[in-house]
């Protein structure tokens, strides 16, 4: 085995940024956030049409760092919007590829786009591309599955990475396992999704890109079904679908997805800014309590992450609504680079198999019932 450090190029595109990291073995060479404001990516009628313009921003970005995407020895995306998988890492391969493109498991999130710039990139420098931990990880508790439309489900489409990273973390400073605690991780950027961590798995939580749960700088939430069909009269269904994802919430109200222009707004007294951002809150708490539910009160803490925890108003009022449910911890930011990163290198390092994708669901179906 080389002694040759290694390089590994991380690629997170969320709904309003492309985090991109580079990494040397373990250390962080540097981590760049590629803000798209919403008009630009809206440009594109598909959010399979942004790969073109995601990879050139990450070309430009490198070049601009001196870096010779050549000399980089694997690629690893987060993904999503294939089949349902295991946790851990996997091989993307011309299946996955595929797959993801064709949304087989029914999420359109720009998560996606990780899966399918790595494996651009790893395809045109002969390089290996993975992911790990997509946004459709599946291990929901049956009970968290069924609703009340007859062969319709709710499935897993949640920030599974960062969550289960930072929830790894915490575990691990209480002088714990992961798969010994119960945790309910909250993710809060462009995308909203609260899960609960039962014993290392995570058994419920909200489908953030389908329409459920908060309203967000970037989605709808939920909405009440009739008034949604109402709205559907006088709307194309596909403007419903983009709002679900990429143009609802702060979009609609502010046309932008800048949380910064709009907390900006809340900081000078702005009435319609300070009810919209605090109304997001409110519906975020709510979600927490849900999740309090699911875990029969047996909470050990309430973890908080993503990028809008950069605003000490958001942590302050899901205190004053869930502090009484368990201790909350806030990790501002995300651990989802290095999260990515490190298993790859064990991988390239010959410690750890990465999973191949299988192409079916990890679950389907309620075997011999009519449901």
């Amino acid at each position: 085995m080389s002694n040759q450090k290694k390089k590994i190029l991380v690629i997170n595109p969320g709904s309003t940024s492309t985090k991109v990291s580079l990494f040397l073995d373990e250390e962080s060479v540097f981590e760049k956030d590629l803000f798209h404001d919403a008009p630009t990516l809206l440009s594109f009628p598909h959010v399979n049409d942004q790969l073109p313009f995601r990879c050139e921003v990450i070309l430009a970005m490198l070049k601009d760092e001196g870096v010779d995407p050549k000399s980089i020895d694997a690629f690893v995306g987060r993904g999503g919007s294939a089949c349902t998988q295991p946790g851990g890492i996997t091989r993307i391969d011309q299946k996955l590829y595929d797959d993801t493109v064709k949304a087989v498991g029914g999420s359109e999130h720009p998560a996606k786009l990780g899966v399918m710039i790595a494996w651009e990139f790893a395809r045109k420098y002969n390089k290996e591309a993975f992911t790990l931990n997509p946004t459709n990880v599946d291990e929901y508790c049956d009970l968290a599955r069924l609703t009340g439309i007859k062969g319709v489900y709710r499935v897993s489409h949640s920030h599974v990475l960062n969550q289960k990273a930072v929830a790894r973390y915490h575990a691990k400073s209480l002088g714990k396992r992961y798969e010994d605690c119960n945790f309910i991780v909250a993710h809060i950027d462009g995308g909203i999704t609260v899960s609960a961590h039962e014993r290392g798995r995570m058994v419920d939580g909200n489908m953030g890109a389908d329409g459920e749960g908060a309203f967000t700088p970037t989605r709808i939430g939920s909405v009440p079904v009739l008034s949604l069909l109402d709205y559907l009269e006088s709307h194309p269904a596909e403007d419903v679908r983009r709002m679900c994802s990429r143009s609802g919430g702060f979009v609609q109200f502010f046309g932008t997805s800048n949380s910064d222009r709009i907390h900006a707004l809340v900081d000078e007294g702005d009435e319609k800014a300070s009810l919209v951002w605090n109304s997001m809150i409110y519906q975020i708490s709510k979600m927490i309590g849900a999740m309090a539910a699911v875990l029969c009160g047996q909470v050990d803490a309430i973890l908080l992450t993503g990028g809008l925890l950069r605003f000490d108003d958001i942590r302050a009022g899901i205190e004053k609504r869930c502090g009484f449910l368990a201790p909350i911890s806030v990790y501002p930011g995300e651990m989802e680079q290095s999260a990515l990163a490190l298993p790859a290198l064990e991988v390239l390092r010959g410690g750890l198999t990465p999973r191949a994708y299988s192409g079916e669901n990890v679950w389907n179906g309620f075997k011999g019932l009519d449901l």
